[in-house]
């Protein structure tokens, strides 16, 4: 008789995962999806499994070329991309399981399991596989797998193509969202029918980039934020990357990722290990919110993410560019700490020899030449105000005009023959670091150190501005270690300096991934600040990075990035929708606009407790100029929306907005917060809105305003409306 095998069952938060687990054999994923308490008895499994078998498993063998297992192989006769690729000297090597353990762990006290660890052997090829699947804080599932060589004979290397996580995904999921973008336009999604067969997409910009896949989001139907079942995969990790999707006839389709590996970047010597990066699968049976809530819940449960309120930041770049002029950034910081500015940034221009972006990287010690007495007397100013200070580096990169290129050009990671790249011309004028070089990893560490110790620095905004290529360390491909090498920079600096926050900006959010996520307190999601390109920005970023994650700054009009013209309500609406603050030399500003950024504070610092904690909401609306996104809270006692337009309406009468998370059973005061300046809309005035406009605002029913919903007027293009709905 056929043994199908014993079962183990992950629960946590609303997902199950029902995993078999044959004996001798890697495990398969038989369900992954929403968790409707079915019964769990191993008879009741065999039912699940008897039942989602396209044929009887006697006459056709083995099982798991019906079903792939976690790791898909062609000895499985899986005909897609296999789970991991590799070779030894000039030999493929097949990996066959001769022996399998699967134990399941983080077991609770009733018994329901969260996790389950698989330890493979092969004992022909001398590989040795782990991989753990877990279901985290919000029901996220997450893998990690490793790969061992354990030939201690033969001295030839194992080398690693690949090693992907992979997720089998129902029929019913016909359409695939993808991303792409560019600078400063990221996180446009592309969502097109589910493609056929087994695809590929790479991103080689030795960073996420702003192409970057991002996610991979499978979905039954188009995808909406409110509705609808989806199931997403996203690579936790900050280089190269692939993502998979096998969608295939006589198989499952698969949803996966992995690093993407240079040419013989992991070569395993006899007792080495190669650990893939994290990859995050998150289903949601309502839409796109409820996938981001999986990630959200996440991040915020791990031990060193933010804990303290977001402050209200100014940064200086679009306030002064290169132009650094102690005075006059003296009254600058002046000025912000009237307006109730928290923390005070100097951005690029302030280490030797930094007049442009070609010169500098590399020296981070300041230019006497533009601070003749050092950044001293600023910190201290800055400190004095009350505010934070906070200082601009480019740790991973190195302008061949700098001290440090000079005295070690074999410090930069690139092919010998790439430097210098057409005379003295490469990318963005800049080259990479190699901070696998413990020489210049200590260079870069120490300089900064001495900096965060001399200046009491609060805050460091670490920009990574140049795709990495061709990265030769060592003479072998080294990209990985670059990486690891960035993550193990921003921890060391912040064990070191407990209270230190660093933002990961990369020209904007060309690296906002949840491996990033792990190490940075912040990220940049874009350097366009204007209003109009940050909407739809911010709720796809959103898709992974929890709002009090997102830097989200109000800069001038016309914008530095597109010279588009907005009001300041437009702007300081879109800025309410992560960590608010100035990018914007508020010098310039007339009386008139700084009352309004001074009440535009205010508000902030009322609300910030709630919009960085809550839950993410977006409306689903037909007309393509409107969007809303909220954020209620814990227990549906209050919610805030942000409704605004990017172009002309279609309809004189507008849709009316249904705020997701309120409760039914709640009565709700429903206010117009008009703290700003009055938006705009045209003649048509809806009747709620006078009573929105007092103190007491519109009181109404939770299920009015979720099933009926208010009517929104009819605003004009690039106008926004706050509303702060309350339970009475």
């Amino acid at each position: 008789m056929y043994d199908k095998g014993p079962h183990i069952v992950l629960r946590r938060d609303g997902v199950c995962i029902v995993a078999k687990t044959p004996a001798g054999d890697m495990p398969q994923i038989e369900y992954w999806g929403r968790d409707f308490a079915f019964d769990t008895a191993e008879d009741a499994l065999r039912q699940l499994d008897m039942m989602t078998l396209k044929v009887q498993t006697p006459r056709e063998k083995p099982d798991a070329a019906l079903r792939p297992s976690l790791l898909p192989q062609g000895a499985e006769a899986w005909a897609g991309r296999p789970g991991l690729e590799c070779y030894r000297g000039t030999k493929p090597v097949f990996v066959r399981w001769t022996d399998v353990r699967t134990v399941a762990e983080d077991v609770d006290e009733s018994g329901v399991a969260r996790g389950l660890r698989v330890h493979a052997a092969d004992s022909v090829n001398q590989v040795e596989f782990e991989l753990v699947l877990a279901l985290k804080p919000g029901g996220l599932a997450t893998v990690t797998s490793r790969v061992t060589n354990v030939n201690m004979e033969d001295e030839a290397p194992l080398t690693i193509n690949w090693l992907d996580a992979t997720m089998p995904i129902p029929r019913r999921a016909d359409h695939l969202t993808q991303f792409t973008g560019r600078w400063p336009l990221e996180k446009q999604p592309w969502t097109t029918e589910l493609p056929v067969g087994s695809i590929t997409r790479d991103c080689r910009h030795g960073k996420t980039s702003h192409e970057s896949p991002w996610l991979f989001i499978a979905s039954d139907g188009e995808p909406k934020f409110e509705s609808g079942e989806v199931w997403a995969c996203h690579l936790a990790w900050s280089g190269n990357q692939t993502y998979r999707l096998d969608n295939l006839p006589q198989h499952e389709s698969l949803l996966g990722a992995g690093e993407l590996l240079g040419p013989g970047e992991i070569q395993l010597l006899p007792g080495s290990d190669y650990t893939a990066p994290e990859v995050c699968f998150s289903y949601s049976a309502n839409g796109l919110d409820d996938m981001a809530e999986r990630f959200h819940t996440w991040l915020r449960s791990l031990p060193n993410h933010v804990k303290t309120e977001r402050p209200v930041t100014l940064n200086t770049w679009e306030a002064v560019y290169f132009d650094h002029d102690e005075a006059t950034l003296m009254k600058l910081a002046d000025l912000a700490a009237e307006v109730g500015v928290e923390r005070f940034v100097l951005d690029d221009g302030w280490f030797h020899l930094r007049r442009d972006d070609a010169k500098g990287l590399g020296d981070w010690v300041v230019d006497p030449a533009v601070w003749p007495n050092g950044l001293d007397s600023l910190a201290k100013h800055v400190h004095e105000l009350g505010m934070q200070f906070g200082l601009w580096f480019e740790p991973e990169m190195i302008n061949l005009d700098s001290d440090c290129a000079r005295e070690h050009p074999d410090w930069i990671l690139a092919a010998p023959e790439a430097v210098p790249c057409r005379g003295d011309v490469s990318y963005r004028t800049q080259y990479v670091l190699d901070l696998a070089n413990p020489d210049a990893y200590r260079h870069v560490h120490d300089q900064m150190a001495d900096l965060i110790r001399e200046l009491g620095i609060d805050y460091i905004k670490w920009d990574h501005n140049r795709d990495v290529t061709e990265p030769v360390h060592a003479g072998h491909y080294g990209l990985h270690e670059q990486t690891e090498a960035c993550y193990r920079l921003f921890d060391q600096l912040k064990r070191e300096f407990p209270d230190l926050e660093i933002e990961s900006c990369a020209s904007g959010g060309g690296r906002t991934d949840a491996g990033m996520l792990q190490h940075a307190d912040r990220i940049w999601a874009s350097d366009s600040n204007d209003p109009r390109d940050r909407v739809d920005i911010q709720r796809y970023t959103e898709l992974i990075v929890p709002p009090e994650m997102i830097g989200a700054h109000i800069g001038p009009s016309p914008a530095h990035s597109t010279w588009r013209a907005t009001d300041l309500s437009y702007r300081a609406a879109m800025s309410l929708e992560g960590c608010s603050g100035f990018e914007w030399n508020i010098l310039e500003c007339t009386p008139e606009e700084l009352e309004q950024i001074k009440n535009f504070v205010k508000l902030v610092k009322e609300l910030r407790g709630m919009l960085h904690t809550g839950s993410v909401k977006h409306a689903d609306f037909k007309d393509p100029a409107l969007r809303a996104r909220g954020v209620v809270n814990g227990d549906a006692t209050q919610a805030v929306w942000v409704v605004a337009t990017v172009t002309n309406l279609r309809n004189v009468l507008t849709e009316r907005l249904c705020p997701a998370g309120i409760d039914e059973s709640k009565t709700y005061s429903v206010r117009l917060r008009r703290e700003i300046s009055e938006s705009r809309w045209g003649w048509n005035t809806p009747e709620w809105m006078q009573d929105a406009a007092t103190d007491a605002g519109f009181v109404v029913s939770g299920t009015l305003l979720k099933k009926i919903g208010l009517q929104i007027p009819p605003l004009w293009p690039m106008q926004a409306i706050v509303l702060d709905m309350r339970a009475i």
